[in-house]
């Protein structure tokens, strides 16, 4: 599944690219997603523009706002208009959107287009139909958004943020993690590769943990998260940028699907168990409970 690193990198991709420019409207060709293509998305679409584009956990936003026709078009990123309320897209398990030429023969599994000034469009391709393209009214919270937790790169997380969210928690700090209530976009991929760099077993009980663990751990996350963003995200299985083209992070992995191989600190055998049905994998002698 496309995590936090992934989608910043679609959204820093795209941004450029569609920050300002008017919506023509939108081709949904399946709406049968994991949660239905809000109805008639053509017709609420059409004539908006894009104010700007924002991540909130795995959720891709397009800001959109709905200026009168009879002034000047508006340029700036925080030009005024009426807010039109917001286009909230998850790429689900094996999605992409990608910026490509509206008249581009779709493929099988490109189930919706957003139609943009200038002949190009944003495709949205899930094969396996678990993503969503949903749009909130202006007022709305959507359901969606409201109980997500703290952002990892947000300037409120931090190792004091850390230790409180863990207190009293007999769960294991790896599940703390990848709990979205808590904590948003981390996933299972990020989430073992920054507890082998900060020396914790995925195992140990989150309310264990000291706060100089907190802080080394949330530094860890911090880190190995930017790192993933700057080499464009993972490439497993099929996970492409805005433009088509796969990240690399793949390839530095410490620890994520190295099983047997020898530890890149220090040669012991990277060991494979399975928690809360997810796989986890870790050095035995790097990280300690």
């Amino acid at each position: 599944m496309p995590e936090l690193p992934e989608v910043e990198t679609v959204l820093r991709g795209l941004t450029p690219h569609v920050t300002g420019k008017r919506l023509l409207g939108a081709r949904v060709r399946e709406p049968r997603l994991r949660w239905p293509v809000t109805p008639d998305l053509h017709g609420q679409l059409a004539g908006c523009q894009v104010q700007r584009l924002e991540r909130r956990g795995k959720y891709l936003l397009l800001e959109l706002v709905r200026t009168n026709p009879d002034q000047p078009r508006p340029t700036a990123q925080d030009a005024p208009g009426y807010p039109a309320g917001r286009l909230i897209i998850h790429l689900g398990m094996s999605g992409s959107l990608r910026l490509c030429q509206a008249n581009q023969a779709p493929g099988p599994h490109d189930h919706v287009d957003i139609l943009l000034e200038g002949g190009q469009c944003l495709r949205l391709k899930d094969p396996r139909r678990f993503g969503a393209m949903l749009l909130a009214s202006p007022t709305e919270i959507h359901p969606l958004l409201s109980s997500l937790g703290v952002e990892p790169l947000g300037t409120e997380f931090d190792g004091n943020c850390l230790y409180q969210l863990s207190r009293g928690r007999r769960i294991a700090i790896k599940s703390l993690l990848m709990d979205a209530h808590k904590v948003v976009g981390i996933g299972n991929i990020y989430a073992n590769e920054a507890l082998f760099h900060a020396g914790i077993d995925p195992r140990l009980g989150a309310g264990r943990l000291s706060r100089p663990r907190c802080e080394r751990l949330a530094g860890a996350i911090q880190d190995t998260l930017r790192k993933a963003i700057e080499a464009g995200g993972s490439s497993l299985r099929d996970f492409v940028n805005g433009h088509g083209q796969p990240g690399y992070f793949q390839q530095t992995y410490y620890v994520y699907g190295r099983t047997g191989q020898p530890c890149r600190n220090c040669g012991t055998a990277i060991r494979h168990l399975v928690q809360g049905g997810r796989s986890t994998y870790l050095c035995p002698h790097c990280q300690t409970r």
